[in-house]
């Protein structure tokens, strides 16, 4: 059992970003995720009695208690990706029990249908509570804005066009709208990227805001999830618009997306100008591969397969970190998982991921 660090890490937004922007070489390895699940933050919090001080009746626990986690594992920044009033209304009907361990489960996990959403008619389109810019509310960001410790920033995710797309339609009803309903699609990505592109201004109120991660899953094992084509005419456009708006503001634009998204890379990097790329799986291209390819044009972020780290002990899990570091590291790369930190990802092995960072660095 993973017991506690050896080697004190601080929290350096500037060293970070830094990194990001390849201004400056690391001097250490820092550390990326998209987020931890919230059992995740509770059981590292637990373990290692972080909760001291925090009273789990504030309003503002759950975030208090993420700067404390998030701090104590070595992070830079504090994620906050859901704020009221950026919410798209879907149902959620589909269940299953949770196969996480006991301490760490959610009680039931759910997901979305497929094959049908809220919106796949014009009616539905003219119905819809589409969200409204003017009514965000950023109390959570104005909270971690006024109480981030020193040394630490902030970012936040509202940039996911694609995803909001086929979830509004549902997936296969997409498929079939490309052909039959390609006005119906265009209307709906429009809506969805002008909500996107409103929050930029949004965030960029904030001081603390150092860069923005877009979250966008595109691809499956072996493509796109739609095709390539479809993805430059309705969706790349708006990533365009945000990353230049998010850029006029003076910070980065990173993206998250899922699958083997290979045939728009250079269009992501090249007219997009995303400003660095995560999530990885090893079956689809392992990370020190795709660093090869693009870490001199924009910076790499996690890459240890959630699948491996779930599966494997210590020693391999140690191993697997130094061949990465060795391979990315010092360079446009921070470590993490391939995608995020799952609550059914065992605890130590995380921390044996993290850990292994840190006397990488010594």
């Amino acid at each position: 059992m993973f017991e506690g660090f050896s080697i004190e890490v601080k929290p350096d937004i500037d060293a970070f970003m830094g990194l990001i922007t390849g201004e400056k070489a690391p001097g250490r390895v820092h550390f990326a995720e998209l987020f931890l699940d919230e059992q995740i933050e509770a059981a590292v919090a637990d373990r290692f009695g972080l909760e001291s001080g925090v009273s789990e009746g504030a309003p503002w626990y759950v975030l208090a208690r993420r700067i404390k986690v998030l701090e104590f594992l070595g992070y830079d920044f504090v994620y906050q990706y859901h704020f009221e009033g950026m919410e798209f209304p879907r149902p959620t009907d589909h269940k299953a029990g949770d196969t996480a361990a006991a301490d760490q489960s959610k009680g039931d996990r759910t997901w979305l249908d497929e094959s049908r959403g809220p919106v796949t008619t014009w009616e539905e389109f003219e119905k819809y509570p589409w969200p409204e810019p003017g009514r965000f509310n950023t109390s959570s960001l104005e909270w971690l804005e006024k109480n981030l410790p020193d040394g630490m920033g902030m970012t936040s995710r509202a940039h996911s066009v694609f995803e909001e797309l086929s979830w509004l339609m549902g997936l296969e009803t997409l498929s079939y709208a490309l052909y039959d309903k390609p006005d119906l699609v265009q209307a709906i990505a429009d809506r969805v990227g002008e909500i996107f592109l409103a929050a930029v201004k949004v965030h960029a109120q904030f001081d603390k805001m150092k860069f923005l991660f877009g979250g966008d899953d595109m691809g499956h094992k072996t493509g796109t999830l739609v095709s390539p084509d479809d993805l430059r005419k309705y969706v790349l456009p708006w990533h365009k618009k945000i990353t230049a708006a998010t850029h006029a503001t003076g910070r980065p634009y990173l993206l998250h997306t899922c699958g083997n998204i290979e045939k728009v890379m250079p269009d992501l990097v090249n007219d997009v100008k995303i400003d660095g790329r995560h999530s990885f799986e090893d079956t689809i291209e392992p990370v020190e591969e795709f660093y090869k390819r693009w870490g001199s044009r924009i910076a790499v972020l996690g890459g240890v397969d959630v699948d491996f780290l779930c599966r494997s002990g210590e020693d391999r899990i140690r191993e697997r970190v130094r061949d990465i570091l060795d391979a990315c590291h010092p360079g446009r790369y921070a470590l993490g998982t391939g995608n995020s930190v799952a609550n059914y990802i065992p605890l130590d092995n995380y921390l044996y991921m993290m850990d292994e960072g840190r006397r990488y660095s010594a």
